[in-house]
């Protein structure tokens, strides 16, 4: 019970922010792109890739810590850092065929996903 609720105050909080960066990107953006996603992406990948290096270098550090700030605040922040987090994985240790198709995979059915769900609604 304890990990979930970890997970969930991190996630929470996660996502608030991610809200924020929304918003605040509307109010400041003159461009149609979808700067606040943009911009919580690469921020949510910029953080998880700095997490992830001090948990490997301290190891000794708890689990809580990684629930609430990887799986929680990075997951609710931002699903892509943690897509990027598996696909560099992947490059590292050499999985170039999981690599390229755990890309593409996702991207592409998860569009198509986003569309038949659409049409579904019609």
């Amino acid at each position: 019970m304890k990990q979930i609720l970890l997970v969930g105050i991190g996630g929470g909080i996660g996502s608030i922010l991610r809200y924020l960066i929304n918003e605040l990107s509307r109010k400041f953006s003159l461009n149609t792109l979808p700067l606040g996603t943009f911009t919580a992406n690469l921020l949510g990948c910029f953080l998880i890739g700095l997490l992830l290096g001090y948990f490997t270098k301290h190891q000794g550090m708890s689990q809580e810590w990684s629930l609430l700030l990887i799986t929680g605040f990075c997951g609710g922040f931002t699903t892509f850092s943690t897509f990027s987090a598996e696909n560099f994985a992947f490059l590292q240790s050499g999985n170039y065929l999981q690599l390229i198709g755990y890309i593409l995979g996702s991207v592409v059915l998860g569009i198509l996903a986003v569309f038949l769900g659409f049409l579904l609604t019609k």
